[in-house]
């Protein structure tokens, strides 16, 4: 269920990234226990808001409120001790360590031991089939089971805000209906979920709202439903 008070909510947002203006002008928001996806083809500017956001590159400006607090200018690790967790594209993983040991640095932030073992027991529930891997190598697991493990280990320090980015990319079709499960699991707890994918289809469907970006920009926004049924985005993004 969704609150109407905007958890974050980005204003006019212009960023640099790599000497060209990748973000111009945006401005979205995301409420509390929303699903909302970041859709648009390469280089629309996606991967940067969430970086962005995140902190690990400064907005050249604009104001990016969370809670109410701009915090366009705080540190990375400032960031997710306030809330906000970011899982990259990429399953970056520790390949040498397991399972369990991956999700404990996660909850690196925490102090209180039983803290981090409530975080634990969420994230398996969430994703059953780490529990079956606690002791394995996360290099021993498949793609998709290791995407799995990065947004699990993404939730192990209780954000109020995950974002994450191209979750479906390269896992195996048969894996990625697992993974937004989990990911509708993640929202149901209470969690806003700021969601980038280029798989259009599957970001709208499981979407309470989202934003096609472009160049940068905001083109188009809409509930999940709605977008998917726009004959622009069904033309731009669907192949319909």
């Amino acid at each position: 269920m969704t609150n109407s008070t905007p958890l974050i909510a980005v204003r006019d947002l212009e960023v640099d990234y790599a000497g060209v203006r990748a973000v111009q002008g945006l401005s979205l928001y995301a409420s509390r226990g929303e699903i909302v996806a970041l859709v648009g083809a390469n280089g629309a500017g996606k991967s940067t808001l969430l970086r962005a956001i995140s902190g690990i590159v400064r907005a050249a400006s604009g104001a990016i409120a969370f809670e109410g607090e701009n915090i366009a200018s705080f540190e990375p690790h400032t960031i997710v001790r306030r809330g906000i967790s970011h899982v990259p594209e990429g399953r970056r993983v520790f390949a040498t360590a397991t399972v369990r040991d991956n999700l404990l640095l996660g909850a690196y932030v925490m102090r209180d031991r039983a803290e981090r073992e409530r975080r634990l027991a969420a994230a398996l529930a969430t994703f059953p089939r780490l529990q079956e891997r606690l002791d394995q190598r996360a290099s021993t697991l498949s793609g998709g089971e290791q995407q799995m493990l990065a947004i699990a280990r993404g939730t192990m320090s209780a954000p109020k805000l995950l974002m994450l980015d191209e979750p479906s990319l390269g896992i195996a079709p048969l894996v990625i209906p697992a993974i937004y499960a989990g990911i509708r699991e993640i929202a149901r707890s209470g969690t806003t979920v700021l969601l980038v994918e280029q798989n259009v289809r599957e970001a709208l469907a499981i979407a309470d709202r989202g934003y096609v970006l472009q160049t940068g920009r905001v083109v188009a926004e809409g509930t999940g439903a709605d977008l998917a049924g726009d004959p622009l985005v069904q033309k731009a993004f669907l192949g319909l």
